[in-house]
């Protein structure tokens, strides 16, 4: 379903730009999109998704958050300067892959969030025509 609406849009993109019927043709076709994009049900969608990506993007700023608490915590641990250095470099480095993890998986999720958007919005456009 994914790959036949961005078959549909991508081929509605070319038409427009590579269109020779003119601004005429081209203010229709943009009306159109316009309707489309105003529908109830897709900006209940477009609402989903962006509700979505907001708590997503709220999750990143606490994973920072924890790993630069780890670091300081490594860093005044008790040891020699030595000893206490390496230890923040190594919870820097595990810390790292924590904040990459969470800003891998918050980007999957917000276009998983998208797609699922997508499909809903498509079939919810065949249903009502």
């Amino acid at each position: 379903m994914k790959g036949k609406a961005g078959l549909v849009v991508g081929i509605a993109i070319g038409y427009v730009l590579g269109s020779r019927a003119g601004r005429e043709r081209y203010e229709q076709i943009k009306a159109q999109w316009l309707k489309v994009w105003n529908a109830e049900p897709v900006q209940t969608q477009v609402d989903k998704v962006k509700d979505f990506a907001k708590s997503q993007a709220m999750a990143l700023p606490s994973t920072l958050w924890e790993s630069a608490v780890k670091v300081t915590q490594a860093a005044g641990a008790k040891g020699t300067p030595g000893q206490r250095l390496d230890a923040a470099i190594k919870v820097g480095k595990d810390s790292a892959d924590d904040v990459e993890a969470a800003a891998q998986s918050s980007a999957k999720a917000v276009k998983d969030a998208v797609d699922d958007a997508i499909d809903d919005a498509s079939e919810n456009g065949r249903g009502g025509a």
